[in-house]
C-alpha cells in the first residue's frame, strides 16, 4: 500500500513537470493533479490493455511506435475526465505522452519494493 502512495505521488508530480513543459496541458491546482494521477492511472489499468489488444496490428507494423499514440489517447481521456486538468488537442496529449513516458522511465523504480 506505501509503495502504490510512492508510485502516485511521483506520478503526480511528473503530471506537474508535464504541464509546465507542454504547452496545452493545463492543471488548476495540485489536488487536481493528483487527481489526474489518478485517473490516468486506471485508465491506465483498464482501457489501455483493451486498446492495445485492438490495435495490436498497428503497433506490430510500426514496431511499437502506436503505442505512443495510445498513450496519447490515455492522457487525452484523462484531460476530458478529470474538471481542472485540460489537454487542448491531440498533438499536446501525443507530446505530453512522451514525456511522461521518458519521465516514468527514469522513476520506474521509485516505490517498488525491494525483493531480497
Amino acid at each position: 500500500m506505501k509503495s502504490l502512495l510512492v508510485r502516485w505521488i511521483v506520478n503526480a508530480l511528473a503530471l506537474l513537470l508535464v504541464c509546465y513543459v507542454v504547452r496545452g496541458i493545463r492543471a488548476d491546482s495540485i489536488v487536481v493533479l493528483f487527481v489526474a494521477a489518478a485517473v490516468l492511472g486506471l485508465l491506465n489499468a483498464v482501457v489501455r490493455p483493451i486498446l492495445v489488444v485492438l490495435t495490436a496490428p498497428l503497433w506490430i507494423i510500426t514496431f511499437g511506435l502506436f503505442l505512443i499514440v495510445v498513450n496519447g489517447a490515455m492522457l487525452w481521456l484523462a484531460g476530458l475526465l478529470v474538471p481542472g486538468f485540460t489537454v487542448d488537442g491531440f498533438v499536446a496529449a501525443l507530446f505530453g505522452a512522451i514525456l511522461l513516458s521518458v519521465i516514468s522511465f527514469f522513476t520506474g523504480s521509485i516505490g517498488k519494493k525491494k525483493e531480497d
